[in-house]
């Protein structure tokens, strides 16, 4: 960070414009952001993650059904706090009892129903004011430590660093002994091999690799030739990730949380 910078003061961009076509059970009136995890949706679950480690600023990359998440923040006091309205007159909207509820800045700007991840990005570069900002999709969620994720990238002096987890099978993996099954497990997590994650951190400079073009994707020549470029770091994590990309990861995810045992619960 630049002098003077703090925590706070770093945005975080969010991709909220996919259309969530493998989850039409759950999507089919909202934007895939806004499926709800325990009746709050997955962003706000994401924005969580962030606020507990002192972010605060966030930048919504929006697309497919945009306005649904524009309301969602127009009405968030509403929808979230007790308040009175007087039903005649000019007198304001008086809200009760909101101490301990979000403080967020939510930056919402249209980036084009069909853009690429990448060219969502660089449509957002005149809302980053920072010399470093975090990136991540609107459809992950796990325990990831943000602090230490910054504090590696910080150290490995590289202009991006992204956050490499070990994928889950979405298939049973059984552990046979002879023709008996000794060990069953429903989806375990691969220990060979890694894929992103999300929960990216870059510098500033990261936007001379992106256009404002719809076919710029984020994960194809940009991190491609960041990568090449030896600008690109990565900080593994070995705890709890999911991407809510099915129905399936869905039902998953509120069990968890219905359950209390959702691992990305990492806030008070």
């Amino acid at each position: 960070m630049s002098e003077g910078e703090t925590v706070a003061d770093i945005p975080v961009v969010i991709l909220c414009g996919g259309e969530g076509t493998r989850i039409r059970e759950a999507s089919e009136r909202l934007p895939k952001p806004l499926i709800d995890i325990g009746g709050r949706p997955i962003l706000w679950h994401i924005m969580k993650i962030y606020a507990h480690h002192g972010y605060r600023r966030f930048v919504l990359c929006l697309g497919y059904k945009a306005w649904d998440i524009k309301e969602y923040f127009l009405r968030f006091r509403e929808n979230g706090a007790d308040f009175t309205v007087h039903t005649r007159g000019s007198r304001e909207l008086v809200f009760h009892g909101e101490d301990g509820t979000e403080d967020f800045e939510v930056t919402c700007v249209e980036t084009g129903l069909h853009t690429g991840t990448g060219g969502r990005v660089a449509r957002v570069q005149r809302f980053i004011d920072t010399s470093r900002f975090m990136l991540t999709y609107g459809d992950g969620i796990g325990d990831v430590d943000i602090s230490d994720l910054v504090g590696a990238h910080i150290a490995n002096g590289r202009i991006g660093t992204v956050t490499a987890v070990h994928p889950s099978s979405r298939y049973g993996e059984m552990r046979v002994d002879g023709a008996n099954v000794a060990e069953f497990n429903e989806k375990p997590t691969l220990a060979d091999g890694w894929v992103s994650g999300g929960f990216f951190v870059f510098e500033r400079s990261f936007f001379e690799y992106l256009e404002e073009d719809v076919e710029c994707f984020l994960e194809s020549e940009p991190l491609r030739k960041l990568a090449a470029d030896g600008q690109l770091s990565m900080f593994p994590h070995l705890g709890f990730w999911r991407g809510m990309d099915t129905y399936r990861e869905y039902t998953e995810l509120n069990r968890l949380w219905d359950q209390q045992q959702a691992p990305w619960k990492v806030w008070p």
